[in-house]
């Protein structure tokens, strides 16, 4: 499985969301994804790819897109 595949799947395990429109998710737009949700993301997310994010970073993440943005900070590629 590649990162796309796996970051892709966390979003889909963990929100519930249908892998057709996965990559149109933005926060507090789907109903799983509230504030609790974000942090059921956020964990699955850094177990997933075994890291830590800065705070910064977790109050930023604020669409599938976006994510894939800041876990390139962290050295996680999606080509």
């Amino acid at each position: 499985m590649d990162n796309l595949q796996k970051y892709t799947q966390v979003f889909i395990d963990t929100l519930d969301a249908d892998e057709a429109t996965v990559a149109t998710l933005e926060y507090q737009t789907e109903p799983a994804w509230d504030s609790v949700g974000h942090m059921q993301l956020i964990a699955a997310l850094e177990d997933a790819f075994d890291i830590m994010m800065d705070t910064d970073d977790i109050i930023g993440f604020d669409s599938f897109e976006h994510g894939k943005e800041i876990l390139a900070k962290y050295d996680i590629s999606f080509d």
